[in-house]
């Protein structure tokens, strides 16, 4: 019998490698020529009934001549389940890493989603409590669950939970009132808080491209729709658009629950509150493992977030955190050795499946192995290494303000000018935004071509510096490394000759002009940190306000976390711009009560200015520190 186990087990190895070699080469998160899934699992299709009678579309796929009770991987999708033409999920190949750890896989679509009942509400608000009769994405969780334990033949009794994106936000949802046989949960790239930094506004800045083009694939019916634009360049096709109520007057015609949503409340009210993790999260009650990707043109926000709220109730030290230099959900596709025209010299997201992941799950649903990671691991980019820390920030790291000067110069010391009138401007043209990556800008998810919305974060981005609207600085060649960990916070010193405004605030990795490495890389200017902040909720996300105009006024500006090296030769770089098209919708620089409702007339031209004085001294805070390297 102990011969046959071997040679079974053999057999799962020899398939995940082939699995794995197909997956690397295809470079996507499944291989075109899908492996034969039906030689090493049972599948099962069932509809799990949730407490209200609402029946949820469930796939379950056990391994064959499994011989000893197994524990349960679950993912809950909105996304569809996506079965190979054997009737096998696709998604299987997302776990190439687990499999020959012998787990019962369980993928389900969630209510309202491709064949699962009732009705699809997006980042469904958590139940009242009080009310028994109330359902939420956790109680579909919790029923979907107490099932599968109790009806699946040779399960151990143990379930672990996971999911990226909408699938990470599930996993949240999961873990809030965890069933007693959630023993461990993965949140990778789950929003956060979608009115101040997730998928749908930054700082209350409406994301403009990313909200219209998902609302309408994932509200216009039960499967994913794509929107079928008239041009290919969607900056013109947004701009052609004129205010955003030509939106829903042209195209939506109140068929889209979430534009409406978008329009009904433009500031950070009730609506946007009860969905935000920092009024829904107390402390962590299972096991978690939070996924961030550097360069997640979605979710980086959220996860970092969900760490830092989880972090402050975690007596039991259930919290954990990866970091790594991806894109969303780029370390569960590919070899994740690079992304764009930047290089990682290593195979990061082969790393983090092999060394992290399934060691992780591992441990607490088999009481296999140790813990792969002590509390924090993050990749360290320029450095191309990953580093071990014990909490995140580091506690290690020193706060040092880089200033602006004149003539573009960017310094650690502080400006010296005792007048008031040292500044830099531009003219912000509503008409003329600043894009907020190279032209022509394709749609957001294309379906007949590979799309640069997933690696625009890492473009190079000198395709802005010589607009007369945006304001760049820069050090000299940096003598030493400078190590990044931490927080980075830009503090403004602004005026404006509207009264409303975005401040766009950019901090650049310029590599040297000869770069023998990769001579395609040759004075790239490389994003580290970046966010937009929209002038009116300056005092306030609740009760936005006008801005004086003409009137010197401070902004602070979270550009959240980074752990990177400057090196030697590098220069710091800092851009400043008020635009972002189309990802940032235009701000018409004239206050409104509601931008969603601004008419054409409301959208004027603004003179902007950066004040750079020792009374007024603008510039971006660093956290530096000590370089350091995972054990």
């Amino acid at each position: 019998m102990r011969l046959v186990r071997l040679l079974w087990k053999a057999r799962i190895y020899l398939w995940v490698f082939v699995i794995l070699l197909l997956f690397l080469l295809a470079g996507h998160a499944q291989a075109p020529n899908p492996p034969d899934y039906s030689l090493l699992f049972d599948k099962t299709d069932v509809m799990i009934t949730a407490r209200d009678g609402v029946k949820l579309h469930t796939e379950i796929y056990k391994p064959k001549n499994a011989t000893e009770p197994l524990p349960i991987v679950l993912e809950r999708t909105p996304y569809g389940i996506s079965d190979d033409p054997k009737g096998f999920s696709r998604k299987l190949g997302r776990y190439a890493e687990m499999i020959p750890d012998d787990y019962i896989f369980v993928f389900q679509d969630i209510r309202g989603r491709y064949t699962s009942e009732g009705t699809f509400v997006m980042s469904r608000p958590v139940r009242d409590p009080k009310d028994p009769k109330a359902i939420d994405e956790g109680t579909d969780t919790y029923d979907t669950i107490d099932w599968l334990v109790k009806n699946v033949p040779q399960n151990n009794g143990r379930v672990g939970l996971l999911g990226i994106s909408y699938g990470g936000w599930l996993t949240v949802m999961g873990m809030l009132e965890p069933h007693p046989a959630l023993k461990a949960v993965s949140e990778q790239a789950s929003p956060a808080d979608m009115f101040l930094g997730d998928d749908f506004h930054h700082n209350g800045a409406f994301r403009l491209s990313y909200g219209y083009e998902y609302s309408t694939m994932m509200e216009t019916g039960k499967t994913n729709f794509q929107f079928e634009f008239d041009r290919f360049d969607t900056y013109d096709w947004y701009l052609r658009l004129g205010p955003l109520s030509n939106a829903d007057k042209n195209y939506i015609h109140g068929t889209l629950p979430t534009w409406k949503d978008f329009v009904a409340h433009p500031n950070y009210d009730a609506f946007w509150q009860k969905q935000a993790m920092p009024y829904i999260l107390t402390k962590p009650k299972v096991p978690n493992l939070n996924v961030a990707g550097w360069w997640d043109q979605e979710d980086a926000y959220g996860p970092m977030k969900i760490y830092e709220l989880l972090e402050k109730n975690d007596p039991d030290h259930l919290n954990y955190l990866v970091a790594g230099p991806w894109n969303h959900g780029g370390w569960a596709r590919s070899s994740g050795k690079s992304l764009g025209e930047i290089s990682f010299d290593s195979d990061t997201s082969l790393y983090f499946r092999q060394k992290i992941e399934a060691p992780w799950f591992a441990y607490w649903l088999k009481n296999k192995g140790s813990l792969p990671l002590k509390e924090a691991l993050l990749f360290q980019t320029g450095s191309n290494q990953w580093t071990q820390f014990d909490s995140w920030p580091p506690r290690d790291a020193s706060a040092r303000e880089i200033y602006f000067h004149e003539d573009g110069k960017l310094s650690f010391e502080k400006p010296q000018s005792k007048t008031a009138h040292g500044f830099d401007s531009y003219v912000s043209d509503p008409a003329h935004p600043v894009p907020y990556r190279h032209r022509p800008i394709d749609m957001t998810y294309p379906d007949d071509h590979p799309g640069s919305w997933y690696t625009w974060l890492v473009e190079d981005q000198r395709f802005v510096t010589d607009r007369p609207d945006v304001l760049v600085w820069q050090t000299e060649e940096l003598t030493d490394d400078m190590v990044l960990s931490g927080k980075v916070t830009a503090k403004l010193f602004a005026s404006t000759s509207g009264s409303d405004s975005d401040w766009v605030v950019k901090l650049i990795d310029v590599y040297p002009e000869k770069y023998p490495e990769d001579w395609k890389l040759s004075g790239y200017e490389l994003m580290i940190a970046d966010e937009v902040f929209r002038g009116r909720f300056r005092n306030s996300f609740e009760k936005p306000e006008p801005i004086t105009p003409d009137t010197i006024t401070p902004f602070t500006i979270d550009l959240h976390t980074a752990n990177h090296v400057f090196k030697k030769g590098h220069r710091i770089m800092v851009q400043v711009q008020s635009s972002w098209f189309p990802i940032i919708d235009r701000n018409p620089q004239k206050f409104v009560p509601n931008i969603f409702e601004a008419k054409e007339s409301d959208f004027q031209k603004a003179t902007q200015r950066i004040y750079r004085s020792e009374e007024f001294p603008s510039g971006i805070v660093l956290s530096i520190a000590p370089a350091k390297l995972a054990n």
